[in-house]
């Protein structure tokens, strides 16, 4: 049955949350649901989540003062404070409440939902999928980084009865996470595209990623469907002690959804065959690099797997065209080409960034990487470092630039890897990295930006794209 917010009443949800009614009007219609006092908007029911730098509790008075028809609120917190609004509703864990409440959402919609997972590649995969599906079904997906238990609950609680497909991207950073955000989404497909090294520090190692990544198999439902990336071996070791029903993408020849005669067009992308069930499409995507090849496999198995018709997964793959501050391609200056790859950054990201720009780099031209730490990684942050100045000297770069508290580790690798000293330079500050890269580039360069997100490489971006940009306004005024 579908459902609106605006027709829901308090008492409805009484039961899916294991609430208490503890003062108000059970009759009390809820425009929506909110977690920041500062959106809450008339009618909504304010949800007040402890968060590790502000409690929701403390901002009960403003969802009031917003218009909030109630709150939703710890017991702990209601018996050792005053906590009061028109309406209040008491659970023993308002973050869990949340989830039981988006689980109890999504049953009351008829639609189909996908789960994405994975080490990498997440976010660009889910607005692929999207990118099939919504044409001719409307589909909700996750907005920025909303893939935690608190976004991805957020989304769900956005559907009504118009959308026909949900696209949810999984995020985790230790064990459980997956296990619980299945459970809330229920999907109908699920979808693990890799194991890497990320999220270390809860996660110890490369078998500790698949355990928790394989999450999603355990919990999806009997009914459901997983698809996996055949040619990721940590990842089938693990998925083969599920008895549920599985999808294969990839590059070898086993996987039920593959490519053949791949054709590289540098920054303009790759063509290839799509290959399912004997027959053959013929496929452009407009991003480039092997990784986002895998992705778009993985978005194709997601169509075939619901039926859509291959004219939809060859047009909405197509139409893609890349995410900002995901390995996104643009020239920033007559022959320069830059890679701005600054969203987030993790060992097994960075390499297929590093591989992808190798096979982009302009004839003749050289390649600069600018690389910001990788954050999460635990015992092996060290190690991970290393090895990233040691990938970065392989691929043949003129100049190389690195940022954050283990910056050091990555050049000193790169040096011992061949690399010259003089090519090499730790960076303080953003501003001394766009500095130095715009002393270093020249005509036919190809520029990479990748940091973890605390890193905030796209200052560096914004940098050469300002000076490149005021370089171009210059020399057209002086043609002029």
């Amino acid at each position: 049955m579908s459902a609106g917010w605006g027709k829901i009443r308090a008492k409805e949800i009484l039961s899916p949350i294991n609430g208490t009614l503890i003062s108000g009007d059970q009759e009390t219609v809820l425009a929506g649901i909110s977690t920041d006092s500062r959106t809450t908007r008339h009618g909504d029911l304010f949800w007040a989540l402890r968060g590790e730098r502000y409690d929701g509790h403390d901002f009960v008075p403003k969802a009031i003062e917003q218009g909030a028809a109630g709150i939703v609120a710890q017991r702990d917190r209601l018996e050792t404070e005053r906590i009061e609004g028109p309406l209040v509703i008491s659970v023993d864990d308002t973050l869990e409440a949340l989830g039981d409440l988006a689980a109890w959402w999504r049953g009351r919609h008829d639609l189909k939902v996908v789960a994405i997972t994975g080490s990498s590649g997440k976010t660009t995969t889910k607005e692929m999928v999207s990118s099939i599906l919504n044409i001719g079904n409307m589909t909700l997906k996750n907005q920025g980084n909303f893939n935690n238990l608190i976004g991805l609950p957020l989304t769900l609680l956005k559907l009504n009865g118009d959308y026909k497909r949900a696209v949810l991207e999984m995020g985790m950073n230790r064990p459980g996470e997956i296990s619980r955000l299945t459970e809330i989404a229920d999907p109908d497909v699920g979808v693990i595209l890799n194991v890497g090294m990320a999220h270390l520090e809860g996660l110890s190692d490369l078998d500790g990623v698949a355990k928790a990544k394989t999450e999603l198999i355990k919990k999806i439902s009997s009914k459901g469907l997983v698809i996996l990336n055949g040619d990721d071996e940590p990842l089938m070791k693990r998925a083969s002690t599920f008895l549920k029903q599985k999808m294969t993408f990839g590059l070898g020849q086993g996987n039920d959804v593959r490519a053949a005669n791949i054709n590289n067009d540098g920054p303009e992308g790759i063509r290839f065959d799509l290959l399912y069930r004997d027959n053959c499409w013929p496929v452009r995507v407009r991003v480039p690099g092997i990784h986002n090849l895998t992705n778009a496999l993985a978005a194709a198995a997601v169509g075939f797997s619901l039926n859509e018709p291959p004219e939809n997964i060859r047009e909405g793959l197509g139409a893609f065209s890349g995410i900002k501050g995901r390995f996104e391609v643009a020239s920033i200056a007559e022959g320069i080409i830059l890679v701005d790859d600054t969203y987030n950054s993790n060992p097994s990201s960075l390499g297929a960034a590093l591989d992808a720009v190798i096979s982009i780099v302009n004839k003749g031209g050289r390649l600069i990487v600018g690389l910001g730490e990788m954050m999460e990684l635990g015992d092996a942050t060290i190690h991970a470092h290393r090895e990233a100045g040691q990938k970065v000297a392989e691929t043949g770069a003129c100049s190389f630039f690195a940022m954050g508290e283990h910056a050091r580790e990555m050049i000193n690798s790169a040096q011992i890897a061949g690399m010259p000293a003089d090519h090499l330079k730790v960076m303080e500050t953003h501003d001394e990295m766009v500095k130095e890269i715009t002393d270093k580039m020249r005509e036919g360069d190809l520029i990479l930006l990748k940091g973890s997100r605390k890193m905030g490489l796209e200052k560096v971006v914004e940098g050469l794209r300002r000076i490149t940009h005021s370089a171009k306004s210059r020399a057209q005024r002086a043609e002029a």
